[in-house]
């Protein structure tokens, strides 16, 4: 079972890869047979290529944007998170609060990773964002 001190050192490192567009220092986290799931993939994404490829499109479209642990709730093989994001759209930003479950194979790496979170609001300032340009 993984320590509160385990897990919140592990999150500090993780969440600050999905920050600044390194798609290879991210997957550098995960197994190579890992699972991933969060609201722009709710069908999941099976193994480390797929997960690269998906981790390149949403850095890069997210660059700045940058997800802290607010709590670790150490499980099996892992722990829970509950997680928050500032994610600039044009001039706003737009903060949200989810929940990370995360499980790790016997090489420390992530073996299975589901996150939850409200887009609603995300997705409304993204499409004004957009209708700006369009006019």
């Amino acid at each position: 079972m993984m320590t509160l001190t385990e897990a919140k050192e592990f999150a500090s490192l993780w969440l600050s890869a999905w920050t600044g567009n390194r798609p290879s220092e991210l997957a550098a986290f995960y197994a190579d047979d890992a699972f991933f799931l969060d609201p722009g993939r709710p069908l999941g994404i099976a193994g480390k290529e797929q997960l690269f490829a998906y981790f390149t499109k949403v850095t890069g479209n997210n660059p700045t944007w940058v997800w802290t642990l607010v709590e670790a709730i150490p499980i099996e093989e892992g722990f829970l998170g509950k997680l928050a994001a500032c994610i600039p759209v044009g001039d706003k930003n737009v903060e949200c609060v989810g929940l990370c479950f995360l499980q790790f194979n016997a090489e420390g790496k992530i073996k299975r990773n589901e996150i939850y979170f409200d887009r609603t609001e995300l997705i409304r300032e993204i499409n004004k964002y957009r209708q700006s340009f369009a006019h």
